[in-house]
């Protein structure tokens, strides 16, 4: 039951809503805790299980850090070293082939969903109480919900818990908020559904050809497909989230700033993905290297904060590799970014290089990747062929669409909009906007049954 399936639009979220809204406000807590235990029910018995494992092991073992901290006993390691273990073997289980290699099939298609982004949760939490920026939380539903919030389950934010605890206690519930939370909603839906899935089908269709028979306009179309569908999806399910946790009266940062169009590569990474970003480096590259100024060592952080977050993010030498190479563009582009031809081709150069590298994650090996990259340079010995035409025909107006909304523009063209004397025009216009919108959504799920395409599980 992920945010785009009908039965979590028409059924979980809006009696969900409906009854956090009646609860009075002392168990909206406890509420919300039974309803995300509900959700992650959905799917499967065997995954709430899970989590619940999982809440409790990091819950005891905070707990027990923190009374060991106060006594200054050098035994606070163990249980430390113990959550911390349990933490990164659960995200390697089910992250890695080892449920297939074991023959292990707890249920069918099983996969504990969010795991990857509850993982990091649960490991800063346990880092800040061992080493005594917090105090261990000894309310079990508060730190239950920090961990499982179906809100932000599927792609985060990943926060702080002291931040997390700031948002609950600033929760505002009102007739305003619940507006801008729907509008939220139906803006990531729409990304998901109007946007990704096309693209998916486009990206989908040339990686059935095959790289040795693709042209390579086709195979250039193919990979932009996918670097803007993985985008869509990835921002249209985070805004979902946003959103319902906005009807609940919770404000979380947004994770994606328009990175696809930025004029460096280095802003394109700082934009995707923001709080991964921020929690490597706050958690993993800062304790490294907070010791010395050495600028080898600087770029050497760069290095290793990429190759993890391009791990984390496949979980295969592929990822790693693009993490690697991403942040040699970097270290390389921070080398030449005084010459002025970059002003004017940063977005050119920064688009390119990132629809280049998004080959080896959209690749299951390295080899596949090599093939592909030889077709995109015409390798094959086709520059362009009928399915190009097909492709360009059929999709050119999807991938501007995408383009263009995958940019600032258009907000920021509204927000001009509505310091004039047609701000009552938008005013009237946008709920219908959002009203066609939705409707359209519900008409292209209700077609083909569902919406669960995701390209990276995390």
């Amino acid at each position: 039951m992920l945010y785009s399936s009908l039965l979590f639009i028409y059924g979980f979220f809006p009696a969900a809503l409906i009854i956090y809204y009646i609860t009075p406000g002392k168990f909206k807590n406890i509420v919300l805790l039974l309803e995300s235990m509900v959700f992650c029910g959905a799917f499967g018995l065997k995954y709430l299980g899970f989590v619940m494992i999982f809440i409790t092991v990091n819950y005891a073992a905070a707990r027990l850090i923190y009374s060991l901290n106060g006594r200054n006993s050098p035994m606070r390691r163990i249980p430390f070293a113990a959550a911390i273990i349990f933490d990164v073997l659960s995200l390697f289980f089910f992250r890695s082939d080892i449920l297939n290699f074991l023959s292990l099939k707890m249920t069918e298609n099983f996969y504990a969903v969010g795991i990857s982004l509850y993982t990091l949760s649960a490991i800063g939490y346990l880092l800040d109480v061992y080493t005594g920026k917090i105090r261990a939380d000894v309310n079990f539903i508060r730190f239950a919900l920090f961990v499982m919030m179906f809100p932000r389950l599927i792609m985060g934010p990943v926060v702080s818990y002291d931040y997390f605890v700031r948002i609950l206690k600033n929760r505002r519930i009102t007739m305003n908020g619940l507006g801008n939370g729907v509008t939220l909603f139906i803006k990531g839906l729409s990304k998901k559904i109007i946007i990704a899935d096309s693209l998916y089908m486009l990206y989908s269709a040339v990686k059935s050809i095959g790289a040795d028979n693709i042209a390579a306009i086709s195979a250039w179309l193919g990979i932009i497909a996918y670097i803007l569908c993985l985008y869509f999806t990835l921002c249209g399910f985070s805004e979902m989230g946003l959103g319902i946790a906005a009807c609940f009266g919770l404000k979380f940062p947004n994770s994606f700033n328009h990175p696809i169009l930025s004029s460096r590569i280095r802003y394109f990474c700082s934009r995707w993905n923001i709080q991964i970003v921020q929690w490597f480096r706050r958690y993993v590259i800062s304790p490294l290297f907070k010791l010395t100024d050495n600028k080898l060592a600087g770029r050497l952080g760069v290095v290793m904060l990429w190759t993890f977050i391009g791990f984390w993010y496949g979980f295969n030498f592929s990822g790693a590799l693009w993490g690697i190479l991403m942040s040699a563009a970097i270290l390389l582009e921070n080398k030449i970014q005084k010459l002025k031809m970059l002003k004017s081709t940063g977005i050119i150069y920064t688009f390119v290089v990132t629809t280049i590298l998004a080959v080896l994650i959209s690749n299951d090996s390295i080899s596949d990747s090599v093939h592909y990259l030889f077709a995109m340079l015409g390798g094959t010995g086709m520059i362009v062929d009928r399915l190009t035409m097909y492709f360009l025909r059929s999709y050119v107006i999807v991938l501007i669409i995408a383009i263009y909304a995958s940019t600032d523009l258009f907000g920021n063209m509204i927000a001009r909009i509505t310091r004039t004397r047609f701000r009552l025009a938008v005013s009237i216009c946008a709920p219908v906007v959002m009203m066609a919108l939705f409707m359209i959504c519900t008409a292209l799920i209700s077609y083909s049954g569902r919406s669960e395409m995701i390209l990276v599980r995390l």
